[in-house]
């Protein structure tokens, strides 16, 4: 285990924020991170997890340890003639892992293409996109106790997903380190094509029927088009959860805002925040080194050499003005450390 100090972590994190932590280390195996997680305690420090660093918003110099998980690797450990059961380590990097699904023919995850991030990072997330979770394909994890070293299991139940969230957002929020997830995929793919304009954009991309590859391409192909590339614009993806209402506040905005889209959830109506913020007239607003997409309005972006705390500043001001239009509340997807 290799321990470095004043270690910067700008290529660490999608925004591109140059934030330092005092001491860093990347982990490969159960035993290096257990080794890392009895030297931090040794010395008294807090431990940060880091996985793919695109959830994440830096706002100052980190006082501890960060720790980056980079454990790797691929297991079937069962499958019959209709489903596999495939253990994938926690550093590897989450599209690869679909692109390696769809490879093998094994159906669940191609909704979820070109989402950035580790798979370790998934299920804290419950990440989706297109009508899909993790929740929908996931199977059991393996996370290892930051304080007693001790290793767990945590099937479906005990992760309790919810829309974007999970027993590791809540309860066990930086007490784990995911280490090993599982995934249970299909071998008679059934094609979830329902949302947005997936299937349009497939036949587009010249494919006549839909199939694993068909459907991650043309999903790739619409986020390429919706989402800045990290690597040229810093950005953390989708930068607010689409907020779920009552139906009676539905209603009542949808008759002063006609075009106002809902969809059905959880016993209320799912708004997209997308549209909330374009009409809330933040669309491709900037402010200095940081400011809104101009042609996605979740995404906040970093022009350069923008800090946390002014994209910390600029969330809490839309989201303030849409809750004062709207009478909606925004919650931020994206981390703050």
């Amino acid at each position: 285990m290799q321990i470095r100090e004043n270690f910067s972590l700008r290529h660490l994190n999608t925004f591109g924020l140059d934030q330092r932590a005092r001491f860093f280390t990347e982990v490969h195996s159960l035993e290096q991170l257990k080794e890392a997680l009895n030297w931090s305690k040794e010395k008294g420090l807090p431990v940060w997890i880091l996985g793919g660093g695109s959830n994440v918003l830096l706002t100052k110099d980190l006082e501890g340890l960060v720790l980056k998980v980079g454990i790797k690797g691929r297991e079937v450990i069962e499958e019959n003639e209709l489903e596999v059961l495939v253990t994938v380590g926690a550093g590897e990097n989450w599209h690869e892992f679909v692109r390696f699904a769809i490879s093998q023919g094994w159906g669940g995850v191609e909704n979820l293409s070109l989402i950035p991030g580790t798979v370790g990072a998934a299920p804290i997330q419950n990440i989706g996109a297109y009508g899909v979770e993790i929740k929908d394909v996931f199977h059991r994890l393996e996370a290892i106790d930051k304080d007693s070293a001790e290793s767990l299991i945590f099937d479906h139940e005990a992760c309790a997903f919810g829309y974007r969230d999970s027993f590791f957002k809540r309860e066990g929020r930086n007490r784990y380190v995911i280490c090993y997830v599982t995934f249970k995929l299909s071998k008679t793919p059934v094609y979830n094509l329902s949302y947005g304009t997936v299937e349009e954009t497939m036949h587009e991309l010249g494919h006549v029927e839909p199939s694993l590859i068909a459907v991650s391409e043309a999903i790739s192909f619409i986020r390429r088009q919706k989402l800045p590339d990290p690597a040229k614009l810093g950005n953390a993806g989708s930068f607010f959860k689409n907020p779920v209402i009552t139906s009676q506040h539905y209603q009542s905005l949808k008759e002063k805002y006609p075009t106002l889209p809902g969809f059905p959830f959880d016993g209320g109506m799912k708004i997209p925040a997308a549209w909330l913020i374009d009409q809330g007239g933040w669309k491709g607003k900037r402010w200095g080194t940081v400011g809104v997409h101009e042609r996605q309005p979740l995404v906040l972006v970093n022009y350069g050499s923008g800090k946390g705390r002014d994209i910390v500043h600029l969330s809490q001001t839309i989201s303030n003005s849409i809750k004062e239009k709207f009478g909606v509340l925004l919650e931020a997807e994206v981390n703050h450390w």
